[in-house]
């Protein structure tokens, strides 16, 4: 199974929870990839993910089978010659767009599922990440919000969340579905820039919610996604908390359902923290 991440430093906490929560599904060997860059803006400087990371998670994917793999691939300098221009300084970092790089990657493999840093695995993913996309560039999931008022076709919700796209980069490379994308991005300033060129000019097929739930946890929920959501009643507010937040998932969203990840992940993220000093005197669990 290949499982592909994208962004800068940032990404590091969350990639260790949701890999933390897939490996509780499965036993069988995973390959995690991360695109990460290195880049300074006026609003921000990022970094890119550290080989102590790579290293750190290499360890932990092998403790559950000793034939996965980590990598990190630095495409800063890939980043930096085709910047998204228009879309800059959008709520939505820069960061977000490195996916919209991946047809440039030769290491990644024909199929791979990427996954936003936001979600936690609760199921097993293989009916997911068996579905044929032969004939598709893209699969997932309808956003929630986003599919109300955002169409291609205005009888039809057809516009996808892309924080969990399973993704046919054979017939990526082939169409060109990236480059069109990362032009239209350089171009046109959007609102949500990569998810919005990818909903404008991709083959999609779309699957069932259960793999990408955006609002509520639910019995048949395999992925779920921590996204801005808006709740209306008492009164009107946006809620935005992510699973690396342990103690706003308990108090704003009344969650303890992953309450085992989370504990995990607090233990590993200490023993990160001695990794990077140099100490490697642990066990990884």
């Amino acid at each position: 199974m290949n499982i592909l991440f994208c962004g800068d430093s940032y990404i590091e906490n969350g990639v260790l929870i949701a890999v933390l929560s897939l490996l509780k599904q499965t036993d069988q060997k995973i390959n995690v990839y991360i695109l990460t860059a290195s880049l300074e803006t006026e609003q921000k400087n990022y970094v890119a993910v550290s080989k102590q990371f790579k290293e750190f998670l290499e360890g932990v994917l092998k403790e559950k089978n000793s034939r996965s793999r980590a990598f990190v691939i630095d495409i800063t300098e890939i980043f930096k010659n085709q910047l998204p221009v228009n879309n800059m300084d959008t709520r939505f970092t820069p960061m977000c767009m490195l996916r919209l790089f991946a047809d440039l990657v030769d290491e990644l493999p024909d199929k791979i599922l990427y996954l936003d840093n936001d979600v936690i695995i609760r199921k097993d993913i293989n009916g997911l990440y068996s579905t044929d996309i032969s004939d598709f560039e893209i699969c997932g999931v309808l956003d929630y919000y986003g599919s109300l008022f955002f169409k291609k076709h205005v009888l039809k919700r057809d516009y996808l969340n892309s924080g969990v796209l399973l993704l046919n980069m054979s017939k990526i490379r082939k169409s060109g579905l990236f480059s069109r994308c990362r032009a239209m991005c350089d171009a046109k300033k959007m609102f949500m820039p990569d998810q919005s060129a990818l909903n404008k000019l991709a083959v999609k097929k779309t699957v069932a919610r259960k793999f990408n739930e955006q609002r509520k946890l639910k019995d048949d929920t395999v992925i779920q996604h921590f996204t801005t959501s808006f709740r209306f009643f008492p009164i009107f507010k946006m809620v935005s908390v992510k699973p690396w937040q342990v103690e706003k998932m308990h108090s704003e969203l009344k969650l303890f359902e992953y309450d085992d990840i989370l504990n995990e992940f607090l233990r590993y993220r200490e023993n990160y923290y001695e990794y990077k000093k140099g100490n490697t005197n642990f066990l990884f669990g």
